[in-house]
């Protein structure tokens, strides 16, 4: 895709305006990554002035084409009102087809959702089932969020051992992100 070229300068020399260009004419002959890629770019004001309604609309494109990464945007913009009006149950909604497309921002996001009831009924079961889900994909955080559901007994078993072990790992993953000079793991 051209407009990838010039948004990373792989080529060429690296403009975002041009990255736009390209980008619209791929999104408006309905290509999903192209209408997500316009919606970040409005989203972070990258060739276009930061315009969060024009961003949810280019991730609602997207989205509308079960494409799992503008899925997930769409629960964020719900869930922070960015672009608009906040909706707890839409962003449970959207969070859920990401999610079940394996989008392990949206498996985390479900399981914080579910332990603390937000838009939806408080289900510490689903919790852990959604932290499982994006633990195995190597999530820290939620690697950190399912040791505390073990820790406690939410929703599962107390097993202090399974808590300790798994923030170990995130230990142990936070430590390796720090030796490769990640900000954040």
């Amino acid at each position: 895709m051209l407009g990838q070229r010039y948004e990373n300068g792989r080529g060429v020399t690296k403009d975002y305006v041009k990255a736009v260009e390209w980008y619209q004419k791929a999104a408006k002959q309905g290509d999903a990554e192209a209408q997500y890629i316009l919606g970040c770019m409005y989203d972070d004001g990258r060739g276009v002035i930061k315009d969060e309604q024009k961003a949810f609309k280019w991730y609602q494109k997207a989205a509308g084409q079960g494409y799992a990464k503008a899925q997930f945007n769409l629960g964020v913009s719900y869930a922070n009102g960015q672009g608009i009006a906040e909706d707890e149950k839409k962003a449970v909604e959207w969070y859920q087809k990401a999610a079940e497309q394996g989008h392990v921002g949206a498996q985390y996001n479900l399981g914080v959702i579910y332990e603390g009831g937000m838009g939806i009924k408080q289900n510490y079961k689903q919790a852990v089932s959604w932290y499982q889900a994006a633990t195995e994909k190597g999530s820290p955080i939620a690697q950190a969020s399912l040791a505390r559901m073990y820790f406690n007994g939410w929703g599962i078993k107390k097993d202090i051992k399974r808590a300790d072990a798994l923030l170990q790992l995130v230990h142990k993953e936070i430590q390796a992100g720090a030796e490769r000079g990640d900000i954040e793991c």
